[in-house]
């Protein structure tokens, strides 16, 4: 036999994972033994009772059985399923690979649900309105849709009846079926899916199949051992293998100049972002050269390092800096012999105390602060004629050139007691380290910058990453959401030196939530606009989920102790079904609530643990995740609790209380919305939203 060519496929690994350890040794010596001869002895490699004739069954041990396709004429092997003696057959029995002519792709499907899901629909009645009767067959065809399946596309009654079959198409299937219905032509689906068109198909040739973007969503074919061995210490972190045909064409995308990503909360922009760094590593990046891989928070980033860690080999890994931008700026500063205290904005209260003591003045404190954090910081502003030319859009209360004179006093004198007292606000940092790195006038050792979390950076922090990377082809990897923004305010990328035009992409597909949890987060943005981190309005638009599953359950109750024992029972639900308390999180809007969570989950006898906001969440720690809303960024769980929803609390009564004018109020109601809207959407399969007391007016008309 010429060589072997073996490829596994994501449910393999699935499957795998949750085989006895026993089993999954074996398992392991099996593929190997298998690759360098399926016809040794052994193996076993024998047809079985299945609808598609080119599946085998291989042995494992005397009681466990793999699912094994093996292509008609040639060498190519994919192993599709592991499991105990007679389950393994069950799953192999009603399943079918198909090589898509249209599209090159292979498609793996449940002939069996098929069958079953037209019988129970019927032919359809031909005078009935159905949803896609505008569409042609051959148009379908041509967007990958499986030539079996065009009689169940031909029932779809609407989008309600979709959703209840989309499950059991393959996933570019669906995919395509949901732009059709949202009103895209088919070439408008065909520019979407980012589908590679091809000349000709060899309907027999599985080895170029394998290699097609969209087989690549589910298949991987093995390379070496070592390569097997990497994948099976972690079988179900199926991100580190499988990426989507938009990721993996924004991850490989050659540019001229930086590349911006937005999408959906789940949509895989950080998991695009860390495969960017490993194709950086081995396409772009030379000796001596390293990637700056930067974020908002400093969770964030310990968060992404413990993850580059499972995909980057250790000599690679050796070559990106991952790190906050704030700290990477500070440290810069420090090394460099500036001595200095780093104080936030809110945390510098008592200054502007001092500023504002005894003056009589015609503007709130509240708004004289705001005024100099999104106006004077964040343009950068040092004299009070920069000041005077300002634009202030959004700022809600108007001012008069008289009245900018009159105020700029005042904001020299804080800049004045910032420097008496030797204190730096993170944007003074930001534009001294850029000031340091172009004065110096030599290039920093980086050949590029990854970004994560782009929409909470500030315009001094890119002027900053602009200044640590120089203009070249494939510098810069930006990925963020608006929709997600819980710190900074808009920025124009295009005026921090960093050009995007006909680099811009997006991501649409919700790999994380159900489509349910989806649609519940996104009502809570109706009616916001958000931008495109460039100066354009943005969109979820095309922003679907292809799970379902349960709509988020939103419970208030008179008092606490109720809405702890409300947690408790679905807790309890959870454990029954299977989900490990690792896997449960419970979030809250401030660390004082978590605090009380976990006192109270404790009583009950249930084992915590409270993320910290400088450590990873580290998995091999058993116990029921608790933490803010906030730190819960950048993590995902099974199932998840947003408590202690309260008018109070969510939107945060002291903030609100706080602001200087009704534009400030409603800037500040969009971020906690967006808050809220990143913690329902850290649940993959479940979330619950409670609270006691006074429900908070953010779930208004929400159920």
């Amino acid at each position: 036999m010429h060589e072997v060519k073996l490829a596994v496929g994501k449910d393999f690994f699935s499957s795998y994972s949750r085989l006895p350890k026993a089993q999954q040794k074996k398992t392991e010596d099996f593929i190997k033994k298998f690759q360098s001869n399926p016809d040794s002895t052994g193996i076993n490699l024998e047809k079985f009772d299945s609808v598609d004739e080119n599946l085998r069954s291989v042995r494992i041990d005397r009681d466990y059985r793999g699912i094994v396709f093996k292509e008609p004429k040639g060498n190519v092997f994919i192993l599709l399923w592991v499991d105990h003696h007679d389950d393994a057959y069950d799953w192999g029995r009603s399943k079918r690979m198909h090589l898509n002519p249209a599209i090159g792709a292979l498609q793996l499907y449940d002939e069996v649900i098929l069958e079953g899901r037209l019988a129970e629909n019927g032919d359809g009645d031909e005078r009935e309105e159905v949803l896609f009767a505008h569409v042609k067959d051959k148009d379908l065809l041509r967007l990958g849709i499986p030539e079996p399946f065009l009689p169940l596309v031909r029932i779809v009654k609407d989008e309600a009846h979709f959703d209840e079959l989309e499950s059991i198409f393959p996933e570019e299937a669906a995919e395509a079926l949901l732009l059709l219905a949202a009103g895209c032509s088919v070439e408008e689906a065909w520019a979407e899916l980012e589908t590679a068109r091809q000349a000709k198909i060899d309907a027999e040739d599985y080895a170029s199949a394998l290699a097609h973007p969209d087989s690549q969503r589910r298949f991987r074919l093995l390379s070496d051992d070592a390569e097997l061995d990497e994948m099976l210490q972690a079988p179900l972190e199926h991100w580190r293998v499988f990426l989507h045909p938009t990721q993996r064409k924004v991850v490989e995308m050659q540019a001229n100049g930086p590349i911006r990503v937005l999408g959906g909360a789940g949509t895989g922009k950080t998991v695009a972002a860390m495969h960017r760094v490993k194709w950086l590593l081995e396409h772009v990046v030379e000796d001596g050269q390293r990637i700056l891989f930067t974020t908002f928070t400093r969770n964030l980033a310990t968060d992404i390092q413990e993850n580059l860690r499972q995909l980057l080999s250790d000599e690679q890994m050796k070559r990106v800096d991952v790190v906050n931008i704030d700290r990477w700026a500070d440290v810069m500063l420090r090394h460099n012999g500036y001595e200095f205290g780093l104080h936030f904005h809110s945390g510098n209260k008592s200054i502007w105390e001092q500023v504002l003591g005894g003056r009589p003045l015609d503007y709130p404190a509240a708004f004289l602060r705001d005024e100099w954090e999104w106006v004077v910081q964040e343009q950068g502003i040092i004299t009070q004629q920069e000041y005077l030319r300002a634009q202030r859009s959004g700022r809600g209360t108007s001012l008069t050139l008289r009245q900018r004179m009159e105020i700029w006093p005042l904001f020299e004198e804080y800049r004045r007691m910032l420097d008496e007292k030797g204190l730096m606000e993170p944007m003074d940092v930001a534009r001294e380290c850029r000031g340091l790195i172009e004065r110096a006038g030599s290039e920093l050792p980086y050949r590029a910058v990854v970004v994560d979390e782009a929409q909470d950076m500030r315009v001094e922090t890119y002027r900053l990453l602009r200044a640590i990377v120089p203009p070249q082809p494939n510098d810069m990897f930006i990925v963020g959401d608006a929709h997600q923004r819980i710190y900074g305010q808009p920025v124009v990328l295009g005026r921090c030196g960093i050009e995007i035009r006909g680099r811009a992409r997006r991501l649409r597909v919700n790999y994380r939530t159900t489509e349910e949890t989806r649609r519940w987060a996104v009502a809570l943005l109706e009616g916001r606009q958000f931008d495109d981190l460039d100066g354009e309005a943005d969109s979820l638009d095309g922003y679907r989920s292809l799970v379902h599953g349960s709509a988020p359950v939103v419970q208030h109750f008179p008092s606490f102790g109720e809405e702890v024992d409300f947690i408790c029972a679905r807790i309890a639900e959870l454990r029954e079904e299977g989900v490990d308390d690792r896997n449960i999180c419970l979030t809250s809007r401030t660390n004082e609530q978590v605090n009380r969570y976990s006192g109270a989950l404790e009583v009950k006898g249930l084992q915590v643990k409270i993320i910290d906001n400088s450590m990873h969440d580290d998995r091999s720690v058993s116990g029921i995740r608790l933490a803010t809303m906030h730190r819960v960024k950048g993590l995902e769980f099974g199932a998840v609790f947003v408590a202690g929803m309260d008018a109070a609390t969510m939107p945060l009564h002291y903030a609100m209380d706080s602001a200087a004018d009704a534009a400030a109020r409603a800037q500040i109601e969009t971020m906690e919305r967006s808050l809220l809207h990143v913690a329902v959407t850290r649940a993959r399969r479940r979330a619950f939203v409670t609270g006691w007391g006074e429900r908070s007016p953010l779930l208004v008309n929400l159920t």
